[in-house]
């Protein structure tokens, strides 16, 4: 009998307003038909975790399976439902504002976290220079890097204030959010080459060792698709995040819309 859990409501906030990506700027964003900028994808899919991680807590933050696609976007101040229910261990999750499916996705547990090599996966330093974004820029089968990022202190505590989190283990217990594992993610793109206005759409994330706070976060990623759809430029990654160089945290596959259809017709 499927269980519906309580919903998580969430006062979503744009934590990109400033950053390169464009398509977070309400003028740009408004150009591409959206009616502002977006909150970013990463941060929809951290409203989207507090729900398994309520309902399993540590033990999902050290191998918990999560996946989420994004379908419309969310908006800063703008309410966010995260709904879920539960059947036969799957936690099937939907995020809703004005009225609309945003969001969908899907949480688990698994007995253990499945082995993972870090000798799979290839370690390169981001590039010391950055070039316009092309075709050639994700070619299938590259290796990127990324810089490392640390989130400890004032930084940690913003990040969970930003995302709106409220739930006491990671301050309790010291633990990094699983949603800064995504924003790793988002950075092998931003690393690696100058994008334009782009979107992220989707992630599939199998976390295999619980991150603490203050850990140096890299990403391992390869390009295992580059292609057109619809008119726009995709790309599909699958990389290990690793913790202070030698432990492996997750497992990620990330899709994202490097160049999309209003801009390559500019």
């Amino acid at each position: 009998m499927p269980n519906r859990l309580e919903t998580w409501r969430v006062e979503a906030y744009n934590t990109a307003k400033q950053s390169e990506n464009k398509m977070h700027d309400d003028a740009v964003a408004r150009r591409f038909g959206f009616a502002g900028g977006l909150v970013p994808g990463v941060d929809v899919f951290a409203y989207m975790m507090h729900v398994p991680v309520a309902r399993w807590g540590r033990d999902f933050l050290a191998c918990g399976l999560v996946e989420a696609r994004f379908i419309k976007p969310v908006y800063d101040g703008e309410v966010a439902d995260v709904d879920a229910t539960e059947h036969n261990g799957l936690l099937t999750i939907e995020v809703f504002s004005r009225t609309e499916l945003c969001a969908t996705g899907t949480a688990s547990l698994p007995a253990t976290a499945p082995a993972v090599s870090l000798g799979d996966y290839v370690e390169v330093p981001a590039i010391a220079e950055r070039k316009p974004v092309s075709p050639s820029t994700f070619e299938v089968g590259k290796w990127l890097g990324t810089a490392p990022r640390r989130w400890a202190g004032q930084a940690a505590s913003d990040y969970l204030a930003d995302i709106r989190e409220t739930d006491p283990i990671f301050v309790r217990e010291g633990l990094g959010h699983p949603g800064l594992i995504q924003r790793v993610m988002n950075r092998v793109l931003v690393d690696n080459t100058i994008l334009g206005p782009w979107i992220h759409v989707g992630s599939r994330m199998q976390l295999l060792s619980t991150a603490r706070i203050g850990d140096e976060i890299v990403a391992r990623a390869k390009v295992t698709a580059n292609y057109e759809k619809k008119g726009h430029r995709f790309v599909e990654l699958d990389a290990l995040v690793v913790a202070n160089g030698t432990t492996p945290i997750a497992r990620c596959q990330h899709i994202a819309i490097y160049q999309p259809r209003e801009q390559a017709a500019a």
